[in-house]
C-alpha cells in the first residue's frame, strides 16, 4: 500500500532482459536502505526488491506488468519516481494507492502557466476506468487531484515542487505515463455495471 507521495527520484543504470522478464537496476538515495523482498513503487508500479548493492537496487518486471505499464520504455539514464510502502503509523498524505497500474495514458497537453503546469492525459475508457473532478489518480506513482475530467481524458495541475522532485518534468506531449485510478471509484464503477 502506498500514498502517491514520491520520496525520491532514481535513475535506471542497468536494464537486462531474461526471457519475458526485465530486470531494472536503479541508483537512488534510498537504495541502500532497502531490503530484499521489500515492495517499492517504481513510477507507481509495485515491484519487489530482488537485490541491494550499496546505492543501487534491482527489481524484476514480468510480462503482465510490462504490458500494462510504461516500464518497458525506460532506458539507461531514465529517471523513475520511487516510493516505499506506507507505514501504518504514518499520515496518509496522498490517497490510497495499491501500486497496481490499471493502464497507460498519453500526454496530450503540457502547458507552463504562471507558476504551475497543466498536463492533460488521454486514456482508453473502454477498459472501464473513470475519473471525476476533484477525485484522485496516480500518474507515474504521483497522487494528483483531477481537474477537467472528461470521458477518456483529464487534466492535472502541478506545483513547482512536484514538477522538480518527480519525473513529470521529463514528460512531454506524446509520452506514455502509468495510471492507477482511485480504488473507491473502481469499486463503484464495477458495481454500476452489474
Amino acid at each position: 500500500m502506498f500514498t502517491g507521495i514520491i520520496e525520491t527520484l532514481g535513475q535506471v543504470i542497468k536494464k537486462k532482459t531474461e526471457g519475458t522478464n526485465v530486470h531494472f537496476t536503479i541508483q537512488s538515495a534510498i537504495s541502500h536502505e532497502l531490503k530484499i523482498d521489500q515492495s517499492v513503487a517504481h513510477n507507481g508500479v509495485c515491484l519487489t526488491v530482488v537485490n541491494v548493492n550499496n546505492a543501487t537496487h534491482t527489481v524484476t518486471a514480468i510480462q503482465e506488468t510490462l504490458g500494462k505499464s510504461n516500464l518497458d520504455n525506460l532506458v539507461l539514464g531514465s529517471q523513475i519516481n520511487l516510493e516505499r510502502c506506507m507505514q501504518m503509523n504514518g499520515r496518509l498524505d496522498g490517497h490510497i494507492v495499491q501500486g497496481h497500474v490499471d493502464q497507460t495514458a498519453v500526454c496530450i497537453k503540457r502547458e507552463q502557466l504562471d507558476g504551475s503546469w497543466e498536463y492533460r492525459f488521454k486514456y482508453d475508457a473502454t477498459v472501464g476506468n473513470v475519473t471525476v473532478e476533484k477525485g484522485s489518480a496516480c500518474v507515474n506513482g504521483i497522487s494528483l487531484t483531477i481537474v477537467n475530467a472528461g470521458l477518456n481524458e483529464f487534466s492535472v495541475f502541478i506545483i513547482p515542487y512536484t514538477f522538480t522532485h518527480t519525473n513529470l518534468h521529463e514528460v512531454n506531449v506524446g509520452d506514455s505515463v502509468n495510471l492507477e485510478f482511485d480504488i473507491i471509484g473502481k469499486y463503484v464503477a464495477r458495481l454500476m455495471v452489474r
